[in-house]
């Protein structure tokens, strides 16, 4: 995608699914974000990511060496933990999400605890308040309701924006529904909701890129999914390596 002097990449493509038998599935987005001189991320992806990360960042000629800034839409694990991979970065969350994450009881929580301890103390951390310009032309928005202090980011452009929703909003189903899954608090996360749409609406062919879904437009009412989903899995369920099984997971 490209917004006036930035391209967006969707380096990791969240999936709208739900483990049935293994706990947390947690396959989120990560967006990569370039222009002004600037190298962003939005959300950061579960261990799991780590290698695969790198990778797609190499294919965009990028390191994490040269990542400027890290923008975390809430401190669960599956979005924020790899902050450490980016040693240059300027780390931004939420400050009330970040206070929320450093209280939350061990061991109870998607927080990954000892991770939010060090991003409290973190040296280039910026907690960011409601309504903050974080990053050129974006700017945040408190969205409670899946945890208390999550964040939506809106970055504008001159004929249309991009609202990137985190887990305030995980999938199409939640934005098209108004209903949530996994809240905190499912009022306020119906009253983010209303407020993601009113910034989806503001502009003709904005683009939101949920949580774990595809990003999608919308245009007179009318939600359209933007590329392709892609999601599978490989099993090992032969006498050796040779024999796996794929299962596609997109529809």
């Amino acid at each position: 995608m490209k917004l006036d002097n930035f391209d967006i990449d969707i380096v990791v493509q969240g999936y709208p699914g739900k483990s049935v038998c293994h706990g947390g599935l947690g396959w989120s987005t990560v967006a990569l974000l370039r222009g002004d001189g600037r190298v962003a991320l939005v959300d950061t992806g579960s261990f799991g990511m780590r290698r695969m990360l790198k990778e797609r960042l190499a294919e965009r000629g990028v390191s994490p060496a040269q990542v400027t800034d890290v923008i975390l839409t809430h401190c669960h694990y599956d979005h924020s933990v790899n902050f450490t991979m980016f040693p240059n970065a300027r780390i931004v969350i939420g400050s009330r999400e970040l206070e929320w994450g450093a209280s939350a009881p061990w061991g109870e929580t998607p927080v990954p605890e000892l991770y939010v301890r060090e991003l409290a103390r973190w040296p280039t951390l910026a907690a960011a308040e409601d309504g903050a310009e974080v990053f050129p032309g974006m700017t945040a928005h408190l969205a409670p309701g899946h945890t208390p202090g999550c964040l939506v980011y809106v970055l504008h452009g001159r004929e249309r924006d991009i609202v990137f929703t985190g887990d305030a909003a995980k999938n199409r189903a939640e934005m098209v529904s108004r209903a949530t899954d996994m809240t905190f608090d499912a009022r306020a996360s119906a009253e983010s909701i209303a407020m993601i749409w009113r910034h989806w609406q503001a502009r003709d062919g904005s683009v939101l890129v949920p949580g774990h879904d595809l990003p999608m437009t919308q245009r007179e009412g009318s939600t359209t999914y933007l590329g392709t989903r892609e999601a599978s899995i490989r099993a090992w369920y032969g006498d050796d390596l040779e024999q796996t099984t794929l299962y596609r997971l997109h529809a």
